[in-house]
């Protein structure tokens, strides 16, 4: 998968658009066959603990619409951080166990890019 940031405005208020588009045709993509087009805002920002945003995908399909907030907290842990997303309002199209493998998948490539340094 590969990522397009359209728009970022990393402020409180301010707005961002995404596109993530999949290697392969699979048609699971939410706004086209190979796609997932997202936008949002940023509601909350404290450097170094938190970042709050609204999103929502791009879509014609009523079951992938409405608003979906995701929550950051970054928790000082021994010898590190530890990192708490949480992902509320899903909409009813979207599979909890497909978005959690997403994010751990994500996460997990993440850690592994911090920890390489």
């Amino acid at each position: 998968m590969t990522s397009h940031v359209h728009a970022f405005d990393a402020r409180e208020g301010g707005s961002l658009r995404i596109s993530l588009t999949y290697d392969a045709p699979t048609g699971t993509g939410k706004t086209t066959a190979r796609t997932d087009t997202y936008h949002g805002r940023f509601v909350r920002l404290v450097p170094n603990k938190q970042v709050v945003e609204v999103d929502e995908f791009e879509t014609t399909d009523p079951a992938l619409r409405g608003e979906m907030t995701i929550t950051i907290t970054l928790i000082d842990a021994d010898g590190g951080t530890d990192l708490l997303a949480v992902h509320d309002g899903l909409p009813p199209g979207v599979s909890a166990t497909d978005n959690e493998l997403g994010w751990r998948l994500a996460l997990d490539k993440l850690a592994a890019l911090v920890e390489a340094g």
